[in-house]
């Protein structure tokens, strides 16, 4: 089973960051590939088993519920439920750490799914380097000043 991951520091504190990430249905406010969001489901956003319908660059649209949501841990895991990805299951987490020594926060983001195992090297790539690199590249930038 494949496991994209893609991870980096940002500069502002975890609890800013996580500020940003937290809210489900904010990801057009700083994810660059995300055109918009609207809630299907749970309305706050914030709720367990909210789904999300989000609107890619490029016309493509992915639809997904929100599973758990950890203010502790700064985390939250979500799964797809319809998507133009050729994915039987995939399960995703965004997590913000504090870094310590320097006050910054360690964002990282993975997945696991299932599919062909001809697809799975160019998906792999799609979610690591398109959508979870480019994620948390756009944070580090929004925090740059």
């Amino acid at each position: 089973m494949p496991r994209p991951y893609a991870s980096g520091v940002v500069p502002a504190s975890a609890d800013e960051v996580w500020a940003v990430v937290r809210d489900f249905n904010g990801m057009p406010a700083w994810h660059p590939g995300i055109e918009s969001s609207s809630l299907t489901s749970g309305g706050s956003g914030t709720e367990i088993g909210a789904v999300r319908r989000l609107g890619m660059g490029g016309g493509g649209v992915v639809v997904e519920r929100l599973l758990t949501l950890d203010d502790s841990d700064r985390s939250y895991t979500y799964e797809i439920v319809e998507s133009p990805f050729a994915v039987r299951r995939y399960v995703s987490t965004i997590r913000v750490a504090p870094v310590t020594d320097s006050g910054h926060a360690f964002v990282e983001w993975w997945s696991e799914y299932d599919s062909q195992a001809a697809d799975e090297e160019q998906l792999t790539e799609t979610f690591a380097g398109g959508v979870y690199r480019g994620g948390i590249a756009a944070l580090s930038k929004r925090f740059a000043g």
